[in-house]
């Protein structure tokens, strides 16, 4: 799985190339040394391919592009080790291809302090896996109450505030939050969900929950907050990006305050776009999701909105639990699935179905939540670390929740067939994942 010790040189033949950022595909090689990309060619000469038995990957017919940016994970440590830690976490995101990941606050004690970013960056230099990009707390013990301390945790690493899975419901907290992350040129994730209209709802309140006799939570919920944030990123002139949309009114919201000039962004998850509320049907835990899995037309008005550029960005909300929190009544189970090991061929079935072409849905995954969270990745440029993935872009295989890597196996996808997989992610040069058949080491 994992290859800690790399030659200084490697080379990468053949590739179709993805730069996300122009928005191009070509034929190229790829040279590596020291951990950074130092040539992108169409035909890297044959002698500089000889040169000192430079270790070589034959990427013909495979796509080539920037490793893979989800910048909405739950990591859980500290505290929730028992549903995923940063080394589980950070092993299933590169078996996906994924090399940058940005966790969310929501642990025990809550990152809103320096002292817990700066743990998780050293647990994750441990790890030596996926880089690991914290998200600080917008208040105190994601209380609602009073600001973190954003300018330490900013000093520290964070790279964004959220009060994910808690939204702020206190608008002149939230307002401040926006006003004080425009200081540290740092977003501010939105959990957009009024806890008055979403009170005791477990499910989308639709023909669905009424059939299934569960309480439902109106897409009003996140309409209305969704509305008031935009409104107040307006008034703070702050950067507002909506977590994980899944309502086509809350859409409407965005592409209008975008239209008018409010610093607004957002993402969608994959299960938004592939699951409706019907995926609940059986009483199915592993479709309980916060916000909820809503009706057909609001999915079809969430791929509409990503192919028109309303929606920056595909992002997980990777959210492991233990099995026991999972395997209880539907109202009791806790919400969210697991995402980083199918987060890019449910990316590429966008392509595979017409809906974007292949250079767009790599940005969606790349370089737009880089842009968006300001981290130098998402691209293939000369000069940068070799933050990669080499992807079969045919290769068929089936979801098994029990071979996934991370240490909860809470997936809404068990048993789907997929097309589409990373063979090969490299961090720094370093071959950190390898599927090949014989895989874990380039051939000389």
């Amino acid at each position: 799985m994992s290859q800690p010790a790399q030659d200084a040189q490697l080379l990468i033949t053949g590739g179709l190339v993805i730069d996300p950022v122009q928005r191009t595909q070509r034929i190229a090689d790829i040279m590596i040394r020291d951990g950074k990309i130092v040539a992108i060619e169409e035909n890297i000469p044959a002698q500089a391919k000889l040169r000192g038995k430079v270790p070589t990957i034959d990427a013909t017919g495979l796509v080539v592009a920037p490793g893979l940016v989800d910048m909405h994970v739950h990591l859980r440590e500290p505290g929730f080790e028992y549903k995923e830690t940063i080394a589980t976490g950070t092993r299933a995101a590169v078996a996906g291809g994924v090399t940058s990941v940005a966790c969310m606050a929501n642990t025990r004690p809550v990152n809103d302090c320096p002292s817990v970013t700066r743990y998780i960056l050293e647990r994750a230099k441990a790890a030596q896996l996926a880089r690991v990009h914290p998200i600080g707390a917008v208040s105190v013990a994601l209380a609602g109450e009073q600001l973190a301390e954003f300018a330490g945790m900013h000093e520290a690493g964070i790279v964004a505030v959220s009060d994910d899975g808690m939204p702020v419901m206190d608008a002149e907290l939230m307002r401040r939050a926006l006003e004080c992350a425009k200081m540290f040129d740092i977003p501010v994730i939105d959990h957009a969900e009024d806890k008055t209209l979403a009170a005791g709802g477990v499910m989308h309140e639709g023909a669905m929950s009424l059939r299934l006799g569960l309480r439902g939570v109106p897409s009003a919920a996140e309409d209305v907050m969704v509305a008031r944030d935009v409104a107040l990123a307006g008034l703070a002139k702050g950067h507002l990006h909506v977590a994980h949309i899944s309502s086509a009114n809350a859409l409407e919201t965005v592409r209008q305050a975008r239209a008018s000039g409010i610093h607004v962004t957002a993402e969608v998850s994959p299960h938004h776009l592939w699951l409706t509320d019907a995926a609940v049907e059986g009483y199915n835990t592993n479709a309980k999701m916060n916000p909820p899995l809503r009706t057909e037309e609001d999915r079809q008005a969430l791929r509409a909105a990503l192919a028109d550029g309303t929606i920056d960005v595909v992002a997980t909300d990777h959210a492991p639990h233990h099995k026991d929190e999972k395997d209880v009544e539907f109202d009791q189970a806790a919400h969210g699935v697991v995402g980083l090991e199918t987060l890019l061929p449910l990316t590429l079935q966008l392509v595979h179905d017409g809906l974007l072409d292949l250079p767009t849905a790599i940005a969606k995954i790349t370089s737009e939540p880089a842009r968006i969270l300001r981290l130098p990745a998402g691209r293939l440029e000369v000069g940068i670390p070799a933050d990669l993935v080499i992807i079969d872009l045919d290769h068929e295989w089936v979801v098994s929740s029990e071979s996934l890597l991370s240490k909860s196996k809470n997936t809404a996808f068990d048993g789907w067939g997929m097309r589409g997989r990373a063979l090969v992610t490299l961090v720094d040069g370093r071959i950190v994942h390898d599927l090949r058949p014989n895989g874990a080491a380039a051939t000389g």
